[in-house]
């Protein structure tokens, strides 16, 4: 650990970061303002077409914090995941140039999005403030432990995808699919309870995407949020999200670093 950690390291880490948060918002009127905009207008509109015109989430209490949650811990997966795919390749002329650690690039863009996720949460805070959620000891303990899953996941599918992308450009295309499909088969604007079937409720928490953010959910709201463990009375069974989670970290990084050697060359 000691080798990823070094002053230098750091240092470069910290300049990426810099750098993308620039180049990101340049031309921008609004600028930084924006990572908060969108998952903000995106909550707007889902909320008035759900709540006043659908009658979704009269059932559970809190609901606009309940939707706004699952907006932000998803928009954190996804731009996690999709600043990454092209990563390597934007930085093409540095990696030929310099010969720096090629995973100091994929890391920046997951600390971006990371920064992004904490400016967002305190506009899920101000909502919980305004709506009156009382903030539970299991939840402050729990919200971090369900956070960490999915940056592993996401940073595990982030090291794949980076690497995939320098010899096959469709893989963004391909990954905006799968996104997009993923989105609605994730409980994010619709409660869980709504599918009416055990057996698909079960099979839908077992993506940890879904996992994270009905965890979440039941941490900090509680009432009528159907977390992993109340359809899955065998605690065993959490076993294939979190399996499938090492599983895409420990790939992702070993297929990066197997491919990272022939990066300036196929740049």
């Amino acid at each position: 650990m000691s080798n990823f950690l070094t002053k230098e390291n750091k240092a470069l880490l910290a300049e990426l970061v810099r750098t993308d948060f620039k180049l990101r918002y340049q031309g921008s009127l609004l600028g930084y303002v924006w990572s908060l905009l969108k998952p903000l207008l995106l909550f707007g509109i889902l909320y008035v077409v759900f709540v006043n015109f659908l009658r979704v989430g009269n059932e559970i209490q809190h609901f606009a914090v309940y939707l706004l949650i699952g907006i932000v811990l998803w928009n954190f997966f996804t731009e996690m995941t999709v600043q990454s795919v092209g990563a390597i390749v934007s930085r093409s002329d540095l990696i030929r140039k310099i010969k720096i650690p090629r995973w100091t690039v994929v890391i920046s863009t997951s600390i971006s999005a990371t920064i992004n996720l904490l400016l967002s949460l305190v506009i899920v805070a101000i909502f919980m403030v305004v709506n009156q959620v009382p903030l539970t000891l299991a939840g402050v303990l729990l919200f971090p432990v369900y956070v960490i899953g999915l940056y592993l996941l996401a940073l595990g599918f982030s090291f794949l995808l980076s690497a995939l992308y320098v010899k096959f450009r469709d893989v963004s295309y391909i990954w905006e699919v799968i996104l997009q499909g993923g989105f609605y088969a994730t409980p994010i604007i619709y409660p869980l309870q709504m599918v009416k079937n055990e057996l698909l409720e079960k099979l839908l928490l077992l993506n940890p995407v879904a996992l994270v953010i009905q965890g979440v959910r039941d941490a900090i709201i509680g009432d009528k949020t159907l977390s992993f463990f109340d359809l899955w009375h065998n605690p065993l069974a959490i076993v294939v999200p979190v399996g499938f989670t090492l599983v895409v970290l420990v790939g992702g990084w070993l297929y990066f670093q197997k491919e990272s050697k022939f990066f300036a060359e196929n740049l």
